[in-house]
């Protein structure tokens, strides 16, 4: 993998709710000051939330299918959790429901459905934390036979084979010595597809993983690509933070600190870059403590939050 002389900069990682036209976005930079902000995909409306002090993460998270609750895995490695998995209503991060887990390993969950989480906690940690209490129609089960344990994966895979990518090539893992441009590269590298979900739309989005923590750099080092399915055309994104369908049918991608919209081309013809619209630029934001609003801090929708 050719070097690169990259400086720390921001990243963006966002989660699409299956079942609405929303999303959060997290925006990590500082590596240690987190923003999360909620998304309308259908009106691109934006509205910035918290931010924590810590690390976020983003790739053990996910959303509720209405998009109303996220489900993260959070650590600042102090007192008195170390790290915790919570539920919380976006764009806040006000703790609905708190479990300690206190290393990094494990951590975070899925939502199988409005009101059954999946948590990645082993038995021993699988206790709310003092003072939080789940409603009663809500069900918590471990995520699998070893909840607790792994990395990214297996949250991370499990939740993009639910949202319709399929991993067609493993990649071949090399590992480098400490100190080298990249820890573990993958050559071949590793490749998830995702087809449009328009059906008259004959394109599919790959997701490239080339290697994990460049000096530097980000910790996964990525290329999106969208192809015909016939193999006749490609577009490369280029290197990117993350990159999805929108329910329409649209291209949504980051990097550098921006989410960009492509529309959908015609059946037939390639999408081109020079027709992506920038939606919002995060990257000059800066730490600001915010105070959550009531209505984020019981489960009840009552009062709604904005965007929802």
């Amino acid at each position: 993998m050719a070097k690169r002389d990259l400086k720390p900069g921001v990243r963006l990682y966002s989660i699409l709710a299956r079942e609405a036209q929303l999303a959060v976005v997290f925006r990590r930079g500082p590596s240690k000051q987190v923003l999360l902000t909620l998304w309308r995909t259908d009106t691109d409306q934006f509205f910035e939330g918290q931010w924590l002090k810590g690390r976020i993460y983003e790739r053990r998270c996910d959303l509720s299918p209405s998009g109303k609750r996220l489900i993260y895995f959070a650590a600042n490695y102090r007192k008195p959790y170390f790290s915790w998995t919570a539920i919380s209503k976006p764009p806040f991060l006000t703790a609905l429901a708190l479990w300690p887990k206190g290393d990094g390993w494990g951590g975070g969950g899925l939502f199988a459905d409005e009101t059954e989480i999946l948590l990645n906690h082993r038995d021993q940690e699988q206790h709310l934390a003092e003072d939080f209490q789940l409603p009663d129609f809500v069900q918590v089960k471990p995520l699998g036979q070893r909840a607790g344990w792994g990395e990214d994966s297996p949250i991370l895979d499990q939740r993009m084979m639910r949202d319709g990518w399929k991993l067609v090539q493993s990649g071949k893992e090399i590992r480098h010595d400490i100190g080298a441009a990249v820890w573990i590269e993958f050559e071949p590298p590793q490749i998830w597809s995702k087809p449009n979900p328009r059906k008259n739309l004959e394109y599919e989005l790959r997701q490239l993983t080339k290697g994990i923590h460049e000096r530097d750099g980000p910790w996964y080092v990525m290329e999106h690509l969208v192809v015909r399915k016939d193999q006749k055309q490609q577009l490369s994104l280029g290197r990117t933070d993350w990159a999805d369908w929108c329910h329409s049918g649209d291209l949504l991608f980051a990097r550098e600190g921006k989410i960009f919209r492509l529309g959908s081309a015609q059946d037939g013809e390639l999408l081109s870059l020079d027709n992506a619209r920038l939606l919002i630029d995060l990257s000059d934001r800066k730490f600001e403590a915010r105070e959550s609003p009531d209505e984020a801090k019981v489960w009840s929708e009552d009062v709604p939050l904005p965007g929802i």
